[in-house]
């Protein structure tokens, strides 16, 4: 195990709350909350390593913060079933507290589908590795979630990033549709008719001269895209849309030797981002890439401080340097360490 490795799971190890909950940064007061997304991938990351009882102990936090919210999930359903706009007290939001509560920040944008099925997705590996069944409460949550994603999934929201809410996202969709598919596996729920659906309209909606798009009726790519396939696997790894996307990334995401979001990226300047270019690693290493993956990694683990911590992004190659003053201005430096950075190293090290 290298060096970053060991150090990779003893911060998120310390890092985890009593309660289960992974904070996205403790040392970044914006992050100070546990969001389902970088969650589940943390807990992945774990179940890699071994260290099970971390992940299980999140996915326990994630459904009492499900179970607590079943009303809701009730409401969203029969509401979208009706035609009905879902308002901000409608839906589940996407980051909590580490005790499972709201934030006091009521405007954040809430309406993200992509981490709840990113959770039911690493739930079901959860429990395919440690050849275990889910609790009651467990279950419970699993199933409102998936009535949730089933429900509701076909409606713009915002996408991974937390941006573009008037959208579908590709990268949304795959989500949903892995988190589906991996609860159709460890229950007895039949989701195959939204399945197929979903990709149906995946393969119909979401290309532009045969790569995949950022978002439903745009053109350019965004790096998230790589989540088609893997993990989410709605696409083969080698399939050549796939192949056709992951060129336009790495030409058109990539002019240092990390990956931007997407090219109007301004968030502290448009950086490159470790999980990004970690998740890149993965997927190469899937494909059997083994030195490209290592040239990614390589560059990873280049970019820790003097504690051996990986930031959300490096501002070296920056989209937009007029904004990144902004952001420092009104948040502070970069997020660091950021625990899905050290996740997304751990598991493109071991997957």
């Amino acid at each position: 195990m290298t060096d970053l490795a060991g150090r990779s799971i003893e911060i998120i190890l310390n890092a985890q709350a009593p309660t289960g909950a992974y904070p996205a940064c403790l040392e970044f007061p914006t992050y100070r909350y546990s969001w389902f997304r970088d969650g589940s991938f943390i807990a992945h990351a774990m179940d890699l390593v071994g260290n099970h009882e971390s992940a299980r102990r999140f996915h326990q936090w994630a459904a009492a913060a499900v179970n607590k919210r079943a009303d809701l999930v009730e409401r969203a359903v029969a509401r979208t079933r009706r035609g009905q706009t879902l308002k901000q007290n409608d839906v589940l939001h996407t980051r909590y507290g580490l005790d499972g509560e709201l934030s006091d920040d009521h405007d954040w944008p809430n309406f993200q589908l992509d981490g709840f099925g990113t959770w039911l997705w690493a739930l079901g590996d959860h429990s395919l590795r440690t050849n275990s069944t889910l609790d009651g409460p467990t279950k419970e949550a699993s199933d409102l979630t998936a009535c949730y994603l089933s429900g509701l999934w076909r409606l713009p929201c915002y996408d991974c990033w937390e941006e573009f809410p008037e959208s579908v996202h590709p990268y949304t969709l795959a989500a949903i549709g892995a988190g589906l598919s991996s609860h159709q596996e460890i229950t007895s729920a039949d989701h195959e008719e939204d399945l197929q659906a979903l990709q149906a309209f995946l393969d119909a909606e979401s290309l532009h001269d045969g790569a995949f798009v950022k978002s439903i009726g745009r053109r350019d790519v965004d790096a998230s895209l790589v989540g088609l396939a893997t993990p989410y696997a709605l696409v083969e790894a080698d399939h050549p849309r796939m192949e056709m996307t992951l060129g336009r990334i790495e030409r058109e995401l990539m002019n240092g030797g990390g990956v931007h979001r997407y090219q109007e990226d301004t968030y502290y300047g448009g950086g490159e981002w470790v999980l990004l270019t970690a998740w890149l690693a993965w997927h190469h290493r899937r494909l059997g890439r083994s030195e490209r993956a290592a040239e990614l990694l390589g560059w990873v683990e280049q970019q820790t401080d003097n504690k051996s911590q990986l930031p959300e992004q490096v501002p070296a190659s920056l989209n937009d340097p007029s904004y990144y003053p902004v952001w420092v201005e009104r948040w502070g430096p970069v997020a660091t360490p950021l625990l899905w950075s050290h996740a997304m190293y751990l598991i493109a090290r071991f997957a």
